[in-house]
């Protein structure tokens, strides 16, 4: 099966040399930009596509005749595609398990924190030279609701359990 890194940027492209073994399958790297509508010309002869964070809409995909398979590389693919469409169509997509877990659910914590101390508000006051001290929320205590149960959420819950948060 022939297989493309769809859209390995200038960022990527060191740690997929450092990834890439010489007794691995031949993966063929695309590192030039294209127009979105050029997205059948790029996969063609294609099966598998490894996507990083590209857009794939459906009727671009449609004209994708070889394609089986797509390796998404973040978290949210349905948000770069209708896995409900490509599923239709027989290509699988498929995701790194555990990937950004970490990541996302720092973040999450982060931009609780944030909204708690409206610690956006108070820096653009500070920016502005005003001090203006708010109440915030404190967090001991409180009750936390976590939406879904995948490897982001675990890593939130584990947060919240080591912080007090009920």
């Amino acid at each position: 099966m022939k297989a493309l890194f769809l859209d390995c940027n200038d960022q990527l492209a060191p740690v997929w040399e450092k990834v890439v073994r010489p007794d691995d399958p031949a993966i063929d790297v695309n590192r030039q930009a294209y127009p979105q509508a050029e997205l059948p010309r790029v996969l063609e002869g294609y099966e598998i596509c490894i996507d990083d964070h590209s857009y794939l809409p459906t009727e671009l995909v449609d004209r994708c005749d070889a394609l089986e398979h797509v390796v998404f590389l973040g978290t949210g693919p349905a948000s770069y595609m209708s896995l409900s469409d490509l599923a239709a169509r027989g290509i699988k997509v498929h995701i790194i398990r555990n990937y950004g877990d970490t990541a996302v659910a720092e973040h999450a914590v982060a931009l609780m924190f944030a909204s708690c101390r409206e610690i956006a508000r108070m820096d653009r006051e500070v920016r502005a030279g005003a001090w203006v001290p708010h109440e915030g929320v404190q967090l001991l205590g409180k009750t936390l609701g976590v939406i879904g149960l995948g490897g982001s959420a675990a890593r939130f819950c584990a947060w919240a359990a080591a912080s007090a948060c009920k």
